[in-house]
């Protein structure tokens, strides 16, 4: 494709994603850029209070999840309901299959409403990606996944303190046992990067990273379908239905990525607090 019709194809994503804006000025159109991610505020503009689409999304899909798993479990049966069951069986998962298999379960019990929160709160934010009228995921802007991150990385810390102790802990995450003395020089600043920088830096940028590549991946289908349905003409129709395919493809994609980076997320989360509580032997 000519450097162009990219464009063009690019230009054109706003009636099916609203992704992208028209420009006024030069009759023509304008690639989604950074303005995309970190939106004007459409809400209270010019107090402190302003909200942008972002924002609303993540309170929007924040009081849809209390309300949700409050009407599912409330007056909880000994035979589940259907909304019943479906609640159980995600806490379940978050309690058996990540927290009690990594923390076993006395430990698993204890962070598994941490865990839980993580793997919903991040899955409920990433599949807003491909919903209509939404068209974006709240973690493709950096802020979400770095509270998550700065969350996770804090109870890190205070489990293995209350494990261990303050001074235990710090032996046991920057002197590995069985390490020759005077390899500490080499691997003491390598696991003090690793740790407290590395772990909370790779949970932040693995989730924003995969939301904002989807997200393009998903208006770059959507606009070439759109440009060569309505703009190109003459024998390029034919491509329109490939992109559209492709479009529905990446979208059911979308939804096992969103799926796949709350267990991720979830699971670095549970391993991190495993390694802080876990006394060298």
């Amino acid at each position: 494709m000519r450097p162009e019709l990219w464009e063009l194809a690019l230009f054109n994503a706003s009636a099916l994603t609203s992704s992208v804006s028209l420009v006024a000025e030069g009759g023509g159109f304008h690639a989604p850029g950074l303005e995309e991610f970190f939106p004007s505020a459409v809400l209270f503009a010019g107090t402190p209070f302003e909200l942008n689409r972002i924002m609303i999304i993540r309170i929007a899909v924040s009081l849809l999840m209390v309300l949700a798993f409050w009407l599912m479990l409330r007056g909880g049966r000994l035979v589940p309901t259907r909304a019943q069951s479906i609640a159980e069986m995600a806490l379940e998962f978050c309690r058996k299959g990540i927290a009690h298999d990594i923390l076993g379960k006395k430990d698993g019990d204890r962070f598994f409403p941490l865990i839980a929160v993580i793997f919903l709160t991040v899955f409920c934010m990433n599949i807003t990606g491909i919903i209509p009228f939404l068209n974006i995921s709240p973690n493709s802007n950096i802020g979400m996944p770095l509270v998550l991150a700065v969350v996770a990385y804090f109870v890190m810390i205070g489990a293995g303190i209350k494990a261990q102790g303050g001074g235990a802990y710090l032996k046991s995450q920057l002197f590995p046992a069985g390490v020759p003395p005077l390899m500490y020089i080499i691997v003491t600043p390598i696991e003090f990067v690793s740790t407290f920088i590395a772990r909370p830096v790779s949970l932040t940028l693995r989730l924003t990273f995969n939301m904002i590549v989807g997200h393009l991946l998903l208006v770059l289908c959507f606009a070439a379908t759109h440009f060569f349905f309505f703009e190109a003409g003459g024998g390029l129709f034919a491509l329109g239905g490939l992109t559209l395919i492709g479009g529905f493809a990446f979208t059911l994609f979308e939804i096992l990525v969103a799926v796949l980076q709350a267990y991720v997320f979830a699971l670095l989360t549970a391993v991190y607090i495993q390694l802080s509580i876990a006394q060298d032997h």
